[in-house]
């Protein structure tokens, strides 16, 4: 299953004005029916990344592979799980840097959790702010479609009230 299908499967069940839950993520990174060992093939398509990734993210020490007999990567349920959460965090734009800061912490073990969670915390400030960014961007795309004479998609959330409203073009 392709990253994208992991994300759809996730908001689907949240449905348009759902709430965000924990549970939404323990869906997202369900990983039952998933094979104890993978190959790097298999785990390049599950996350709809390139191997190339996958040998880019080993190196930069993000992630442990054991290797089989042959030396081919073999990767369990442990490393797939990293790299759904790697993958994820990616996607949201946090720098590799980073992410190999994090990990370090999370290598270093518990006695590093503060700074994680400061680190957490910021980086969902940085996309909170993207977040409404982007709906700014979109309520302007809404407002010229609907100048245009266009149908405008759904209604749009209004960013002070948090209620969703409909916009109407003003006359021209």
């Amino acid at each position: 299953m392709a990253t994208d299908d992991l994300m759809t499967r996730a908001l689907e069940t949240l449905g348009d004005d759902g709430p965000l839950s924990v549970e939404a993520i323990h869906r997202l990174t369900d990983l039952a029916g998933v094979p104890e060992s993978m190959t790097i093939a298999e785990v390049a398509d599950l996350l709809d990344i390139s191997p190339h990734t996958l040998r880019y993210y080993e190196r930069a020490g993000l992630v442990e592979v054991a290797r089989d007999g042959n030396g081919h990567r073999v990767y369990d349920a442990e490393a797939v799980r990293r790299l759904v959460f790697l993958t994820r965090m990616r996607l949201s734009g946090m720098p590799m840097r980073d992410l190999q800061h994090y990990i370090s912490l999370v290598d270093a073990g518990a006695h590093t959790v503060p700074e994680r969670l400061d680190m957490l915390l910021e980086h969902r400030d940085t996309i909170h702010r993207r977040v409404r960014e982007l709906t700014l961007s979109l309520t302007a795309i809404e407002y010229k479609i609907a100048t245009y004479g266009g149908s405008t998609g759904p209604d749009v959330q209004d960013l002070d009230t948090g209620r969703r409203r409909r916009v109407v073009p003003a006359p021209h």
